[in-house]
């Protein structure tokens, strides 16, 4: 009987403690929402009643808020020390809220002597002392939240507050004690590296005047040296490399570190392909390197081999494409690379890159098919791998005439890929291909559908060149200009790029004031970067951006502009101006993130100073 009795009486207690956690959820509603108008002589009495339902401190801080915003201190204050007085013990939380409506009357003192009976008032236990400290940094008493975690770093036995005492830091613009605190909570755990990293991220990120980072880079290196043996500074000091786009030094350090730890080879490999994204072919070529000097045993020395060429394919495609005996010379080290690799499934990347290389720029379209056609008959070949090789041949046949045989293989593709992204990117590159061949209005309709891929690339893609064809098929003679800029972009797809730009040249001569104008000059921008002519692509991009500024490709030739002066001429200051319109004049546009992100970068980028890592020669690189 009496435990039935204690049954019931619980399940009474809990009913009514059930009913103060739910209040009305009409009044919350109203109340939030009055508070959020600033409508506080409406939202203070329903914040008072929501309170007293629920407990809920949060309620009651907007009640106070409420409040002290009608100036109302006298009556918030009144309200507090009977709350206090309803509990046995002083509320640290109370005893802020009061303080700060006393500081709010300009009566300092007494708001200090609340302060501090708050930070008395905080039980010795961590939780406790965060949610004090977020009453502080509520009412921005920054210097109070400060003094309280070094209360707490005392009181409580192994507690440091590192975390805690570094934001309150950041708020308080003391960036050498935040660092301080970053730097010890890294030091004593390791594991709290990419916790330190967004912490440092988002200080940088706010940091307007970019002496953060300068400090940070100093305050690092002090302790690298003074305290070498905590390999969390170096992977810190690599973070901020990579930050800064310093690969070259990143990588330095990297190498210095696996010369310690022995682990640090997938970082490596993750670093070189940053690096090649970055277009640092150089850098990333380096750090294959280094991992191929440690010999054909080691688990990473495939994936580095393969990487390297595709480095220095890429580094041939994108700088030095008409220079045929480079392209020859690396035709040579692919072959020498599948001979070593052998024809297998893992080798397919390196044998569609050779095959592009063969057909496109050293213009051996049958060694190419040939290459290619042996592919197909690799054992264990997956859907994906087949479907690229033969992506990779109608490819081919393009180039050397045969749209065709390519559209026979485009569509064997699609049939094998009707529920996955590749079917769509290649449903794209049929699309395409029609329109190379001027089937306008076919193409036209295979685009509109693609716009709705899952494929976002293959969407955005499908959208332009559909925008571009429904733009382009109203005006009179369209198909004549529109069939000539056809042939131009099929040129430009077989690498023939002289002969593209006498294509688009015919266009200028014979339809001067055609609307396909600022199309032409993007594309000859295009073809000239191609053919590492960076100059001559600003040239035409500046066009643009001044004679069609209110036009569709205002935005992609900015962002091609300010590509190319950070990437092919390395002028910082112009790819920023470049970066920056497109975030002002065109606030709507798909490059605003990208842009911002790296203007953001640029703002604060230095030039690579070059520091070895601690006990290591600057030249000695291996």
């Amino acid at each position: 009987m009496n435990r039935l009795l204690l049954t019931l009486f619980a399940f009474f207690i809990v009913f009514v403690a059930s009913g103060q956690v739910n209040p009305d959820q009409t009044n919350v509603q109203l109340a939030t929402q009055y508070y959020n108008n600033r409508e506080f002589e409406k939202a203070a009495p329903l914040l008072r009643e929501v309170y007293e339902t629920s407990k809920n401190r949060y309620y009651y801080r907007l009640y106070l808020l409420s409040l002290a915003e009608l100036q109302r201190y006298d009556e918030a204050i009144d309200d507090i020390k009977r709350e206090i007085r309803r509990n046995r013990d002083p509320q640290a939380d109370l005893l802020v809220h009061w303080g700060a409506l006393l500081k709010l009357q300009k009566n300092d003192s007494e708001a200090a002597a609340r302060y501090q009976e708050a930070l008395k008032a905080t039980p010795s236990d961590r939780a406790s002392y965060i949610n004090t400290s977020n009453m502080f940094l509520q009412w921005r008493e920054y210097e109070w939240a400060e003094k309280l975690y070094l209360q707490g770093r005392k009181s409580i036995p192994g507690e440091k507050f590192h975390s805690e005492l570094a934001s309150v830091y950041l708020y308080l613009r003391n960036y050498s004690q935040m660092l301080d605190e970053l730097l010890e909570l890294v030091k004593v755990d390791e594991k709290q590296l990419s916790r330190v990293q967004s912490s440092l991220s988002s200080a940088m990120y706010l940091d307007i005047e970019n002496n953060l980072k300068d400090e940070f880079r100093t305050i690092l290196l002090k302790r690298i040296q003074s305290e070498p043996d905590v390999i969390a500074y170096n992977r810190l000091l690599i973070w901020f490399f990579i930050q800064e786009r310093q690969f070259a030094a990143a990588l330095r350090q990297y190498i210095a570190l696996d010369r310690r730890t022995g682990a640090e080879e997938p970082h490596i490999l993750a670093l070189a392909q940053m690096a090649i994204n970055s277009q640092n072919f150089a850098q990333a070529s380096s750090a294959y390197d280094y991992i191929l000097l440690k010999g054909t045993e080691n688990p990473s020395w495939t994936q580095a081999f393969i990487y390297k060429l595709h480095a220095d394919y890429q580094y041939f495609t994108t700088t030095i494409p008409t220079d045929k005996e480079y392209g020859t010379h690396l035709s040579g080290r692919f072959e020498e690379g599948l001979k070593t690799l052998g024809m297998t499934p893992g080798s397919v990347f390196l044998i569609r890159e050779h095959a592009h290389l063969l057909a496109f720029y050293l213009e051996k379209p049958e060694e190419a098919t040939k290459l290619l056609q042996s592919a197909l008959e690799i054992k264990g070949l997956r859907l994906q791998e087949m479907s690229e090789i033969k992506t990779e041949l109608a490819d081919v046949f393009i180039f050397a005439g045969d749209p065709y045989e390519a559209i026979l293989l485009y569509s064997q593709v699609i049939d094998l890929n009707r529920n996955n992204n590749i079917g769509d990117e290649v449903k794209l590159k049929k699309a395409r291909l029609g329109y190379y061949m001027g089937n306008f209005s076919w193409a036209a309709a295979q685009l509109d559908v693609l716009k709705a891929s899952t494929s976002k690339l293959t969407a955005n893609d499908a959208m332009e060149l559909s925008i571009f064809l429904h733009n382009h098929s109203s005006e009179d003679s369209i198909n004549k200009a529109l069939q000539y800029f056809a042939n131009a972009d099929l040129l430009f797809f077989r690498n023939k790029n002289d002969e593209a730009m006498a294509s688009l040249d015919s266009i200028d001569e014979l339809f001067p004031y055609h609307s396909l104008i600022d199309d032409v000059l993007f594309r000859k921008a295009k073809i000239h970067l191609k053919m590492n002519n960076p100059e001559s692509a600003v040239e035409m991009l500046e066009r643009i951006v001044k004679d069609f500024g209110f036009d569709l490709l205002a935005d992609d030739a900015l962002y091609l502009l300010a590509e190319t002066h950070n990437f092919k001429l390395n002028n910082k200051d112009r790819a920023m101006e470049a970066y920056r319109k497109i975030m002002f004049d065109h606030p709507g546009s798909i490059y605003v993130p990208d842009s911002r992100d790296k203007y953001r970068a640029l703002q604060g980028e230095n030039p690579d100073a070059g520091i070895p890592a601690p006990g290591e020669a600057k030249e000695d690189l291996f």
